[in-house]
């Protein structure tokens, strides 16, 4: 999830995306794209910028799930560069091998 201020001073979700983290150590970039909520009706749409308080997911893990996704109205927000660094411990322990 992305946070920003709106013209209003109010903090708004500017959008959500979602990463698998990579099995590998090292570091790595990955480019996540982003993508907003959008009001269902021309009525919400003005309330929403009338109030200042855009359209959020009540359940952030909504982003990651697959079940549900093809009712929602989003837009494209662009792009979020992520950069993970991976270490490995002990995962040998657990019964994992790491090649």
């Amino acid at each position: 999830s992305v946070y920003g201020f709106d013209f209003f001073g109010n903090d708004v979700v500017r959008g959500y995306g979602s990463v698998h983290i990579p099995p590998v150590p090292g570091t790595h970039r990955k480019r996540v794209p982003m993508f907003a909520p959008q009001s269902s009706s021309l009525v919400h749409r003005w309330t929403s910028w009338f109030s200042g308080r855009k359209p959020e997911f009540i359940d952030p893990k909504v982003v990651a799930q697959s079940e549900g996704r093809e009712v929602i109205r989003v837009s494209s927000n662009g792009y979020v560069t992520v950069v993970f660094n991976v270490v490995l411990k002990d995962f040998h322990k657990y019964g994992f091998t790491v090649q």
